[in-house]
């Protein structure tokens, strides 16, 4: 008689590269960013104050208009860049451009009412959020430690790039 056990079958984890968390969490920043700024059309008045030409209090330009086409490039252009730019570079750049957007992204509170705190507070706080992931994955991005050189290496050296 033959007992047949049966185990779970476990899903497998690789580790995630960090250029994938980055460029995956620039890449949940930009839709919210975005969907958020969709979701402000919904507000009473704003539609009809960009009809006559403002955007809060700023009269509708193509200064403004490439200010606010910046800001949404710039996130953007991160998910291609933490994807592509070497190891090296593609930290600091992360690490500064997350540390930007961190008072930019507050910055959608102001002039806000009391009415809108709970829809600000969740779209400010999950954008900051996400920007914390990214200066936290760019900050403790793992590093490789360094083979000394010489023939007695040669080998451990053919699988490492800089």
């Amino acid at each position: 008689m033959t007992i047949r056990m049966t185990t779970a079958n476990l899903l497998d984890a690789p580790p995630v590269p960090v250029r994938a968390k980055l460029a995956a969490a620039w890449t949940s920043f930009m839709f919210l960013y975005v969907y958020v700024d969709i979701l402000n059309f919904y507000k009473p008045g704003v539609v009809d104050g960009i009809l006559n030409g403002l955007v809060w209090r700023f009269e509708v330009s193509a200064a403004l208009l490439t200010v606010m086409l910046a800001s949404v490039a710039i996130p953007a252009v991160m998910v291609m860049l933490s994807m592509t730019l070497p190891a090296r570079v593609s930290r600091p750049v992360n690490l500064v451009a997350a540390s930007l957007y961190i008072p930019y992204s507050v910055f959608n509170a102001a002039g806000a009412t009391w009415e809108w705190t709970f829809f600000y507070g969740l779209s400010i706080g999950i954008e900051v959020l996400l920007l914390a992931f990214i200066l936290r994955s760019a900050w403790t991005w793992p590093r490789i430690p360094a083979v000394p050189a010489g023939p007695a290496t040669t080998d451990l050296r053919q699988g490492v790039r800089p």
